[in-house]
């Protein structure tokens, strides 16, 4: 398959059809590309609180429940550009207000098949402006999809950098990350952390990146990262792990082609055997003994 994903830049749109237009624009450009599925990042639906003025993109609270309430729209569209060019999106993830799980938003990606399925993940750990400053909350559980295109799971932004997290996904073969880093720190933290997990799982992971300024929000008024495609760096992989990746804060679709043949296989023989072996660590993971050596 050909997997794009995305280093998206956030916009100030002056109406819907603006929004429904630069949307379509990525879509459409992907598939000319023969992509089979296109990746969104973390947050990147912030623009749509421009809809409702500077005022509103402005104050963090406003925001939230503005990009909440256009979310139904959001899927309507989604779910129609997958339907129409025939590929599987993980849409830019947003803040939703969801009664079913609590009073406060949560930080949620919805995946789309072109047959017209959706579902969504939740993020699992905030950090600390989203828990301290933004008071965005955990959602529901971790999941697993399966797809035409595979089993996928997706850990949004600072989840990728948790292992126990990563375990839970172990029987995905594709691992999509989402992310929304302010500084290049940032950046490499959740790469390290996308890149840590392919190789325990011995899987595919995707990251995609929200990219430049966007003065109008104190949320994500700075953004850095790229896209980037990533395996475990074994038999049938490149020797750095990195299928593809894109060029720093440039914006645009980052392509690259996964067989997903090459996971089974090195899943079943590879030259080490992260995933398999993980439970060898039971009952030598406690307190490590202190040895004195002064």
């Amino acid at each position: 398959m050909k997997i794009a994903t995305a280093a998206y830049p956030l916009d100030v749109l002056g109406s819907w059809a603006d929004y429904a237009a630069k949307l379509g624009t990525w879509v459409a450009e992907a598939a000319a590309q023969g992509a089979d599925l296109a990746v969104f990042p973390e947050y990147g639906a912030m623009e749509l609180a421009t809809l409702r003025g500077p005022e509103v993109a402005g104050d963090l609270e406003r925001s939230l429940h503005a990009v909440s309430e256009v979310m139904g729209d959001v899927a309507d569209l989604h779910a129609d550009l997958a339907a129409r060019h025939g590929l599987h999106i993980l849409g830019a993830s947003a803040p939703v207000l969801d009664p079913a799980i609590g009073p406060r938003p949560v930080n949620r990606a919805i995946l789309y098949t072109p047959t017209g399925a959706r579902a969504h993940q939740d993020k699992q750990i905030m950090t600390r402006f989203e828990r301290e400053d933004w008071h965005v909350a955990p959602g529901g559980p971790l999941r697993i999809f399966d797809t035409a295109l595979g089993k996928i799971g997706i850990l949004i932004c600072y989840d990728s950098e948790f292992p126990l997290l990563g375990r839970a996904l172990a029987e995905a073969e594709l691992l999509l990350v989402p992310s929304c880093t302010e500084a290049l720190t940032g950046y490499w933290r959740v790469r390290i952390g996308a890149m840590a997990r392919a190789l325990e799982a011995q899987c595919v992971s995707v990251m995609a990146s929200t990219v430049g300024n966007a003065a109008w929000s104190p949320a994500v008024e700075t953004n850095t990262g790229m896209g980037g495609i990533f395996g475990p760096p074994d038999t049938g992989f490149p020797a750095t792990g990195v299928l593809a990746q894109g060029t720093l804060d440039t914006p645009g679709w980052t392509l690259g082609e996964v067989d997903l043949a090459r996971v089974a296989h090195v899943r079943a023989d590879g030259v080490v055997l992260n995933r398999r072996h993980w439970d060898d660590q039971a009952g030598r993971d406690g307190a490590a003994k202190v040895t004195r050596l002064r």
